[in-house]
């Protein structure tokens, strides 16, 4: 009996192991989001450039993709020319900056260009947690009525757009498939 209690560290480790490779295994893009199938959760929140105030009403009325970006974000840097690309096109897309700087925000699109409709600032991030936001590059698709219809974690590239994101918008109309 004494022998075996030798090998209760050495099993504790295997479990901890079997454990740690399965959560490297996971795609963090594949996020489950609860926020699907429901309303933009309601906020009041200033416009990133003017001192309007913004509120979930102005996330409804027609479909349009809502990208959460911050300055201090990598990966946003390497999706912008991508957006920047899609609103040329005519998508409709509305920034959430995110527990970000305002002044920096503002610069940061002066020297890279504008995608966005508007920018939602919020730099407390009370949105993002509503909304459910894990970090930044998220994109969520809006439809008219205000409702999401679904959530991308990571950056936008040609090959999202293409299998995740434009299959909402074949009708001009973001669906649920």
């Amino acid at each position: 009996m004494q022998r075996l209690k030798l090998f209760i560290p050495l099993a504790l480790f295997a479990l901890m192991g079997v454990f740690l490779w399965r959560g490297l295994s996971l795609d963090p893009t594949a996020l489950p989001s609860a926020r699907v199938g429901t309303p933009v959760p309601a906020f009041v929140l200033p416009q990133l450039d003017s001192d309007a105030e913004l509120t979930d009403q102005a996330l409804s009325g027609e479909p349009l993709l809502l990208n959460v970006w911050a300055t201090w974000c990598y990966s946003c840097r390497v999706e912008h020319p991508y957006l920047l690309e899609l609103a040329a096109k005519g998508v409709k897309i509305v920034g959430l900056n995110y527990k970000d700087e305002s002044d920096k925000a503002i610069r940061w699109l002066d020297e890279l260009g504008d995608p966005y409709a508007f920018t939602i600032a919020d730099t407390e991030g009370k949105f993002g947690l509503d909304l459910g936001v894990y970090g930044a590059p998220e994109t969520y698709v809006i439809n008219a009525k205000g409702v999401v219809v679904h959530r991308h974690v990571g950056v936008v590239d040609d090959a999202v757009w293409r299998n995740d994101l434009a299959p909402f918008f074949s009708s001009g109309e973001p669906q649920t498939p």
